[in-house]
């Protein structure tokens, strides 16, 4: 598989988390942790539906524990601290520090091998987060007795950053594998749900559905092209590029009139796009590695 070609799979996750939100909201009132163990499960379920029905379930075999391991941390670890400071702290104001993680990702990432960080990639990252700064505009600082929150959200994005940079020194681990990473972060989900949150369920079709699209997109295919991306694919681009993410899920709240359209919503689209081709323009003037 090519760079290029990675690298336009994990832009689909990123289009994918932008359906999160909505789905989320439509999904209420079934708690995080409950939530994330049913979605996760039917994320993972398709993964291994899918792997037995093209004969390639033998692969998970050749895994080695720890990768397992590094991928259920990674995805149970920032899902449980991602749903911990939101409930700490102002949802808008913890989400822009968990969305910290693609600029982390893109300064982090000049730590490879075969990476190279440019002052291209730096401006870039900048001004993306400063368009997604301007999508939950409404002052951090404003907000008070949220310390805690704040501090778990920055322990999010570390967990989602190091996570994804991690993943492509496993670059030699098998996509199919995050199949069962998916079922342990249920299953883990499923501990602190009964631990943590009194059950619920969604209510009427609407809320089943959207619990379905949950599992099937933003918390199913969505890691499993993330993993591609990451792998395979420009890495510091990636990471500039998720700033897309809140921009999209914006968006989507705007059509689906959960949220109203702004003038700081179109600087923010021009600021995340404005950065995102800086950043490639500044990954086309780098020859890839071989093999890349």
């Amino acid at each position: 598989m090519t760079r290029g070609k990675a690298t336009i799979i994990g832009f689909s996750a990123v289009a994918l988390w932008a359906l999160l939100a909505v789905f989320t909201v439509a999904s209420a009132p079934v708690p995080p942790f409950q939530l994330s163990a049913m979605t996760f499960a039917i994320g993972g379920a398709v993964g291994l539906i899918w792997l037995a029905a093209t004969g390639g379930a033998a692969v998970l075999r050749a895994v080695p524990l720890r990768a397992y391991a590094f991928g259920t941390l990674g995805l149970f670890g920032y899902h449980f601290l991602y749903f911990t400071a939101l409930r700490l702290a102002p949802p808008a104001e913890a989400g822009l520090i968990c969305y910290l993680w693609p600029l982390l990702i893109v300064l982090f990432s000049g730590l490879l091998p075969g990476e190279v960080l440019t002052r291209g990639h730096v401006i870039g990252a900048l001004l993306a987060f400063a368009g997604a700064a301007l999508i939950v505009a409404g002052g951090i600082g404003a907000v008070s007795g949220a310390t805690g929150g704040y501090a778990v959200a920055l322990v999010a994005a570390l967990t989602w950053a190091v996570y994804s940079l991690g993943s492509r020194r496993l670059a030699g681990v098998p996509t199919a594998a995050v199949s069962v990473t998916c079922l342990a972060t249920a299953v883990l989900s499923l501990v602190a749900h009964l631990a943590l949150e009194q059950t619920a369920w969604p209510q009427g079709a609407p809320g089943w559905l959207a619990v379905l699209a949950l599992g099937l997109g933003p918390v199913g295919l969505a890691f499993y092209t993330w993993d591609v991306g990451v792998k395979n694919g420009d890495i510091q681009l990636l990471g500039t590029a998720s700033y897309a993410a809140p921009l999209l899920s914006t968006l989507v709240l705007v059509l689906s009139g959960m949220a109203t359209a702004s003038l700081s919503l179109a600087l923010a689209a021009g600021l995340i796009t404005g950065g995102a081709l800086i950043a490639a323009r500044a990954g086309r003037r780098i020859t890839p590695p071989r093999g890349a």
